[in-house]
């Protein structure tokens, strides 16, 4: 899940050029609960609209049975490097690790879920789909292989919502109900996918496109997303992962329809760290040089994400709003004067906690006529909104991400599989 810097995507505004592919709601002179409430015009969702995706026979055991008493597999391990290379062999480091054992377990059964969920949504995902469809597949895998409806989605189950943005969106798209949109075999689709073992979130994402002209654009950002986790690790200052991914990522250009782009990093988005239930945790990994000389330090998890655009590597927020997460600084439930603003919050805290959530959620638990309390609890600063982030119309945008963790002995990518 897209990681966003400074003020910048908070300010409304659209770019120029023709628009190209499906395209989100206008939104000027309106917020994103109004354009929500004209969506829905004189009802609210109501649970089940959209049809339960079916699954194959693979996603009918729950992992928790496929692995039994085993550990869950490692992820790419790497080695560090120079001044770090002392830890590979430091039998206190290694006792260290073992002490941690369990929690490593967790994040392992959360990325193999995912490796095992989007090796079959990449199988199956294809123009014509709608977008409904698609998040569809890949939460109802989710859900099936955590037992989330059996157990609570607190205790494993997804993450954030699953983004999909086409196009110049570059993040926080995700559909919500009587959503039509359907995707085209020019579209440039980015997949973000998170999951979560009590807590532990593994956030990693991936782009698909059918026409080969966008094949430099997608290599641009899976190149600068591989540079970013090779350049992490202990110690490491975030500026100069930054300017590593930055000068990788501009190294290459894309041609369409017979006009040349240099790939931009898109400056205002950046990866970051993780903690248990916080999916930002307060360190921003830039994808540009910027001047942050904080480090990266033993233990921590960094979710480490590039975004390459054909436009001006610059985003702000555009069309309806679907995710949206409960601030763990915002004011308490006492502070609330609106009866369905308080009874929602609570469905909020015992389904979501703090992790991201959409009104498709919402609408799955049975929750209706809700968008006048979801707005009173946005405007209190208790729930924050995350509205899509766009690039100018026109433009195209690719994402590639993985979930590390900075082990004492190495560096392991988490997410890492055969795909990417």
């Amino acid at each position: 899940m897209a990681g966003g810097k400074g003020k910048g995507n908070k300010s409304k505004g659209k770019g120029k050029g023709k628009p190209t592919g499906p395209k989100h709601p206008a939104t000027e002179g309106k917020d994103e609960i109004d354009l929500a409430l004209e969506a829905l015009s004189v009802k609210d969702a109501q649970p089940g609209l959209s049809e339960v995706t079916a699954l194959p026979e693979a996603f009918q055991t729950p992992i928790a049975e496929l692995f039994a008493d085993k550990p869950y597999p490692e992820g790419q391990l790497c080695d560090y490097q120079d001044d770090n290379l002392w830890r590979t062999t430091s039998e206190e480091k290694r006792h260290l690790e073992r002490l941690l054992a369990d929690d490593y377990n967790e994040a392992r059964q959360a990325a193999e879920v995912h490796r095992r969920v989007r090796q079959y949504a990449r199988s199956v995902i294809q123009p014509g789909m709608t977008m409904t469809e698609i998040v569809d597949t890949i939460e109802n895998g989710t859900r099936s292989l955590l037992q989330s409806d059996r157990y609570g989605g607190l205790n494993a189950g997804i993450g954030f919502p699953t983004g999909c943005s086409l196009n110049h969106c570059a993040a926080h798209y995700t559909p919500n109900a009587g959503d039509k949109i359907v995707l085209g075999h020019d579209d440039v689709c980015k997949i973000d996918i998170g999951i979560h073992v009590k807590g532990r979130i593994m956030d990693s994402a991936f782009t698909l496109a059918w026409n080969p002209k966008y094949d430099n654009l997608l290599a641009a950002v899976k190149d600068a997303t591989n540079t970013g986790i090779r350049e992490a690790g202990i110690d490491v200052r975030l500026n100069d992962i930054g300017g590593a991914i930055e000068e990788v990522m501009t190294s290459y250009e894309v041609d369409l329809d017979g006009k040349t782009y240099q790939v931009k990093p898109i400056r205002n988005l950046c990866g970051h760290s993780i903690e248990r239930y916080t999916i930002h945790a307060g360190k921003s990994v830039p994808i540009v040089r910027n001047g942050d000389n904080t480090k990266m330090e033993e233990g921590e998890y960094f979710a480490i994400e590039t975004f390459g655009s054909t436009g001006k590597g610059y985003v702000q927020t555009e069309g309806v709003c679907s995710h949206y997460a409960r601030r763990p600084d915002g004011p308490p439930a006492s502070t609330l004067r609106v009866p369905r603003a308080r009874s929602l919050l609570k469905t909020i805290e015992k389904n979501f906690g703090t992790l991201p959530w959409c009104r498709r959620y919402l609408d799955r638990l049975g929750e209706t006529k809700y968008l006048l309390g979801l707005r009173s609890l946005v405007d209190s600063g208790v729930i924050e909104a995350y509205p899509p982030l766009c690039d100018v119309e026109g433009s195209y945008t690719a994402q590639y991400e993985h979930t590390i963790l900075l082990r004492p002995t190495c560096k392991e990518v988490l997410t890492r599989g055969d795909d990417y």
